[in-house]
C-alpha cells in the first residue's frame, strides 16, 4: 500500500517555509534601513561567539550565556557582519607564524579591523558584565 503526505500537512510545510523566507527578508531589510546590523550575523557564528565567549569567563551558567548573548548583540551593532568576519580571520591567522602570517599581520587594513572589533568587544564587555 502505498502512503503518501496529507495535502494539508504538504500546504502546512509550504506555507512554513515560505513564511520563512519571507521574514528573512524583512528583517534584514529592517536591519538595513535603521543601519543596525544586528539581523546580518549567521546564527552558527553567533553560537560559536557565545560558547567561546562562555569558556572564556569560566563556564556555562545563565549569567555567562545571557552576557555573551548580549556581547555579540553589541557587537553586531557596531560591525557589519563583513567586518567581523574579516577581523575575526585576520585575527585567527596572524598567529600563523613566520612570513606566512605577515600577510595577515602587517597589511593596514588588518591593523584597523583589530582596532575596531577590539573597541567593540570592549564596550559590549562592559555593557553586558556585571562587575
Amino acid at each position: 500500500m502505498k502512503q503518501s503526505i496529507p495535502l494539508f500537512m504538504f500546504a502546512s510545510l509550504i506555507l512554513l517555509l515560505s513564511g520563512c523566507a519571507t521574514n528573512t527578508n524583512q528583517s534584514t531589510l529592517a536591519s538595513n534601513e535603521s543601519g543596525s546590523f544586528l539581523n546580518q550575523y549567521p546564527t552558527r557564528d553567533r553560537v560559536d561567539y557565545v560558547l567561546n565567549c562562555v569558556a572564556k569567563h569560566g563556564g556555562l551558567n545563565y549569567v555567562n550565556q545571557y552576557a555573551c548573548g548580549c556581547k555579540i548583540d553589541k557587537i553586531a551593532e557596531k560591525l557589519t557582519f563583513k567586518d567581523y568576519e574579516e577581523a575575526v580571520t585576520f585575527g585567527f591567522m596572524s598567529k600563523t607564524a613566520g612570513e606566512n602570517g605577515s600577510a595577515f599581520r602587517d597589511p593596514q587594513q588588518a591593523k584597523e579591523l583589530k582596532k575596531r572589533i577590539q573597541a567593540a568587544e570592549d564596550d559590549a564587555e562592559q555593557s553586558c558584565f556585571v562587575k
